[in-house]
């Protein structure tokens, strides 16, 4: 494979994580939202199941000390492709910025882990509406 098929990869798998971090912060902001305005889109069970994943996947990889995966193979795609990982091209470039920040670890583990509490209570205060057998309605016999 070619040096820039690699770099279009790398590039893809930054928008991927972009992606990703914006699932779990907007999906947030919306769901909150949604209470608030009783949407009931926000309390699709799929939705929410997967948010709540997202975010304690995050948290899980935070406690635990682990790379994310998706960071993991930017760099490695970045490496097959010959470039540097600081050395990216504009896309590149512009989603580290808005992604990656320099801070002791603690920090991030005390936001992660404060931002998946908030996102576990909203589960809990304002829950998903279940797909099935939740009808509250009983048939008379």
């Amino acid at each position: 494979m070619s040096a820039s098929l690699f770099s279009f990869l790398a590039d893809l798998t930054v928008v991927l994580h972009a992606s990703f971090v914006l699932f779990v912060i907007a999906g947030q902001v919306l769901i909150l939202i949604g209470w608030m305005r009783k949407w009931h889109w926000t309390q699709n069970f799929i939705f929410r199941f997967l948010h709540l994943a997202a975010i304690g996947y995050v948290v899980l990889e935070a406690w635990l000390g682990i790379t994310c995966p998706l960071t993991i193979l930017e760099y490695h795609l970045r490496h097959l492709a010959g470039e540097a990982t600081h050395g990216m091209s504009f896309i590149g470039y512009w989603m580290h910025y808005f992604l990656f920040y320099t801070a002791p670890d603690w920090v991030f583990i005390l936001i992660y882990s404060l931002f998946g509490a908030l996102v576990l209570l909203t589960f809990l205060r304002y829950p998903p509406h279940l797909p099935f057998g939740s009808s509250k309605k009983r048939s008379k016999i």
